[in-house]
């Protein structure tokens, strides 16, 4: 006898069943049609072009008296000359130290008030979100520009006030703590934003439990509330380290101002030296796909690491659910 219940039709409820499953495929085609189509055209398409580009070279000819120019194709040259070129490496380890400085300042500071706004002291906590918030709603380049002027000898009424009252303050001759100055100034109270919002999503139940317990403020937040949060702390570092790989503006608007900020001070300075100062479109797309790789390898470093972190701590909390287990069983059975 056959196992299949024949529908009233004459069809089989099985395949009649298989036909229901594969009938939603087209939905999500035309769903992610869209995004398949901008993502190809504003991403991949670009990146291909840049690829395909930095394989290539310009060769003059006429000593520079009307001659032609022809492109040539070069492989990994241009990879090369970018990789050989001290200002280009230069730019990686001002890049490096800005990271090593602005991530850990920037993610401690948004995670303290996002932990003050949370807690059951804090009063205002609207008008206080939205004045944390409001250095994010201006514009990079406008930032830049205040805080240029707020540095400047001689037009800065903060430098001014310092200057008489006898601290002698020149904030252009160390330019990295003044570009990680305006980033921190800019994105504090965005990444603010997004721990309060996971803070508020932690149940209450534990928060009450953990104050039964004797848990005081300063342990319920280290102990217990930044625990809970720690998926939304990862998110935000990964953002972070992959904007932090691009800075451009704030360093490209010191760059007239502040005479250690030159013209390749960080790679995306120096790609775009390279394309719209000397006309080398090569050199300029071979180091924006090394700054992209750079990117990519240290994305996955970090989601591995938090990654492997989770992974650790979910072993141990399953040990010690078994051993919990196994150690009632054993009570129960004596």
């Amino acid at each position: 006898m056959s196992g299949t219940t024949p529908a009233p039709g004459g069809t089989p409820a099985a395949a009649r069943g298989t036909r229901k499953r594969r009938a939603p495929i087209g939905a999500p085609a035309v769903l992610l049609a869209p995004f398949l189509l901008l993502f190809t055209a504003c991403t991949l398409i670009p990146i291909g072009y840049a690829v395909h580009l930095s394989l290539f070279g310009e060769k003059r000819s006429g000593l520079g008296f009307g001659g032609t120019t022809t492109r040539v194709f070069t492989g990994l040259g241009n990879y090369t000359r970018a990789l050989g070129d001290a200002a280009f490496r230069d730019g990686f380890w001002n890049t490096a130290q800005y990271c090593l400085l602005y991530i850990p300042l920037m993610l401690g500071l948004s995670l303290a008030l996002a932990l003050l706004l949370d807690s059951a002291l804090a009063r205002a906590k609207r008008f206080f979100q939205l004045a944390l918030f409001l250095p994010h709603a201006v514009p990079g380049i406008i930032a830049a520009l205040v805080w240029t002027y707020l540095y400047t000898p001689g037009i800065s009424p903060v430098i001014d006030a310092l200057g008489s009252a006898g601290a002698q303050v020149d904030v252009f001759g160390h330019p990295l703590s003044a570009v990680v100055n305006i980033a921190v100034w800019e994105w504090t109270g965005y990444n603010m934003v997004i721990f309060y919002a996971a803070l508020q999503a932690i149940p209450r139940e534990v928060l009450e439990a953990a104050v039964v317990d004797g848990a005081g403020p300063l342990r319920t937040a280290c102990s217990v509330k930044v625990p809970l949060i720690r998926a939304s702390v990862a998110m935000v570092g990964l953002f972070t380290v992959i904007g932090s790989l691009q800075l451009f503006t704030e360093p490209m608007i010191l760059h007239d101002v502040a005479p250690g900020v030159v013209s390749t001070w960080t790679p995306n300075m120096y790609a775009y030296s390279a394309a719209f100062e000397r006309n080398d479109y090569g050199l300029a797309a071979a180091s924006s796909v090394l700054l992209a790789l750079a990117a990519a390898l240290l994305s996955f470093a970090v989601t591995r690491l938090t990654r492997g972190r989770d992974e650790q701590r979910a072993r141990r909390r399953n040990r010690t659910a078994t051993e919990t287990a196994r150690r009632n069983a054993t009570e129960t059975a004596r």
